[in-house]
C-alpha cells in the first residue's frame, strides 16, 4: 500500500508543485477555478494546512485541514481531498486522512469533520475505514451570486 509516499504538510511550492495542484483540481471538482496566489495563500494562512501526497518529489495527492476556535472548542476540518487518478487505489488517500488525523489529535482539535457527495461511494466508505461516522444533518450553503 503507497509504496514510496510521504505526507507532509506544505511549507512551500515549487513551480512544479503548483503545476500539479493545478492538474489535480479539475479531478476535485468541475467547478473549481485555479488561482496559484491563493494556493499559495494556503502556506501562510494561520488556521490552514496543505498536507500533500508526494511519489519521488512529484505532488499525486492533497487534502487541506481547516482549524477554528469555537465557543465549545477547537474544530477542525478537512476539505479539498483529492488523489491523482493515475495513482488511485494505492491507499494514498487513506495515508493522507492518517496524517491529519494524526495532526488534529496531536493539536487537541474537539472535533474534525469532512463532507462528501453521497455518489462517491468509494470515498465515503474510505472515510468510514478510517473512523468517520455518518451524521444526520444537512450541509447548507449559500453562495453569493456572481457579477
Amino acid at each position: 500500500m503507497a509504496d514510496g509516499i510521504s505526507i507532509s504538510i506544505a511549507d512551500r511550492l515549487t513551480a512544479d508543485d503548483v503545476h500539479r495542484i493545478e492538474a489535480l483540481l479539475p479531478q476535485l471538482s468541475a467547478t473549481a477555478r485555479f488561482d496559484a496566489e491563493r494556493v499559495l495563500s494556503l502556506l501562510q494562512a494561520q488556521n490552514t494546512d496543505l498536507f500533500v501526497a508526494r511519489e519521488s518529489g512529484r505532488i499525486v495527492g492533497m487534502a487541506t485541514l481547516v482549524t477554528a476556535p469555537l465557543i465549545t472548542g477547537w474544530h477542525g476540518s478537512i476539505e479539498d481531498v483529492v488523489v491523482d487518478q493515475s495513482t488511485r487505489g494505492r491507499g494514498i488517500a487513506r495515508l493522507l486522512l492518517a496524517a491529519i488525523i494524526d495532526e488534529s489529535q496531536q493539536r487537541g482539535l474537539s472535533t474534525l469533520d469532512l463532507t462528501s457527495r453521497p455518489s462517491r461511494e468509494s470515498a465515503l466508505r474510505l472515510y468510514e475505514s478510517v473512523g468517520f461516522v455518518r451524521r444526520n444533518t444537512n450541509v447548507l450553503r449559500f453562495a453569493p451570486q456572481g457579477d
